[in-house]
């Protein structure tokens, strides 16, 4: 059995979620190929042919791959989907846009957001907003699997000696096209690829009061900034800092959260989190159910006291 596991890239670079996914794909006992498509991508290949793991780097590289349309993304994948038993995507926006076009073509069942692989055929995924465990064995012939990336430990970056064979591209099919994008420039690490995360909860009151308490304590750990859904609709902060079922599933080495409360949506996006600290005057607060740390305290006077000690 061989296994294709789909990278995410930049073109330059293998972004993390990758080497999540090739874990997963190495657990399935079965050899593993990294297909790179993109544009003018050979430093991507090249870099994931270094990751431990790797047997087989496929580099298909064409102008209209660039920004990884699904469409086209997808077809590429159908194109060598033949030659393997499973094939994987991270659980990313970008993965699961591709995933369902490849398992629908294929006529196979799409087996989403895996945590745990039991056997090449056994996975595990949470359900009910993670309150649950659901194993799901597949008997399709092939697997499409779309791998939740906290679930595993990324593949090392480096040490692998895999060959990378270059692909014929398919054609543009024409159905979409990029136009453009914008991207926030920040210094602070992106919240899904952070060590430590502060995030704020509709307790912080105000987006002034979010920057004038949360954002001292984050600077001071070097950490990414975090929000839940609350925080969020009620305008204190972007969307992109959303952490929760419905935002970004995070699971960084120390996870702050100052007044959040710990709806199960939030808590189905950090509840993995190796270190859990919770700040809330409310000890009936369901955070204080998975924090490691709990502190009650009125997040105005616990925060900066924290900043101050640091």
């Amino acid at each position: 059995m061989t296994a294709l596991v789909v990278a995410e890239h930049d073109n330059a670079s293998i972004k993390g979620a990758t080497l999540n996914t090739v874990t997963a794909a190495v657990q399935c006992g079965v050899d593993v190929h990294v297909l790179v498509a993109g544009h003018n991508a050979g430093d991507a290949a090249k870099a994931a042919s270094q990751i431990t793991g790797v047997s087989k780097v496929i580099h298909a590289d064409c102008e209209h791959f660039a920004h990884g349309l699904a469409e086209n993304m997808a077809a590429q994948v159908l194109t060598i989907a033949g030659a393997y038993s499973h094939i994987l995507f991270p659980a990313t926006a970008s993965g699961k846009n591709i995933a369902p076009r490849v398992a629908s073509k294929l006529d196979v069942g799409q087996i989403s957001d895996v945590t745990k692989v039991d056997s090449p055929d056994t996975f595990e995924r949470p359900i009910y907003a993670g309150n649950a465990i659901a194993t799901v064995q597949s008997l399709d012939e092939k697997k499409v699997i779309t791998v939740r990336t906290t679930g595993f430990d990324p593949a090392a970056a480096v040490g692998g000696g895999a060959s990378v064979q270059t692909a014929a591209a398919v054609a543009d099919s024409g159905k979409s096209k990029f136009e453009g994008n914008e991207l926030a420039k920040s210094d602070r690490p992106e919240l899904t690829a952070a060590k430590v995360i502060v995030a704020g909860g509709r307790a912080v009151g105000s987006a002034e009061k979010f920057n004038e308490v949360m954002t001292p304590l984050a600077d001071k750990l070097g950490a990414a900034l975090g929000a839940s859904r609350a925080a969020v609709d009620a305008g204190y902060a972007p969307n992109d800092w959303q952490v929760g079922q419905t935002g970004k599933i995070v699971a960084p080495q120390l996870y702050i959260a100052a007044g959040i409360s710990g709806a199960i949506q939030h808590l189905a996006g950090m509840k993995d989190s190796k270190v859990i600290v919770a700040i809330n005057k409310d000890p009936e607060a369901p955070i204080f159910s998975v924090a490691d740390y709990g502190l009650e305290a009125d997040l105005f006077t616990a925060v900066p006291e924290l900043v101050a000690k640091i």
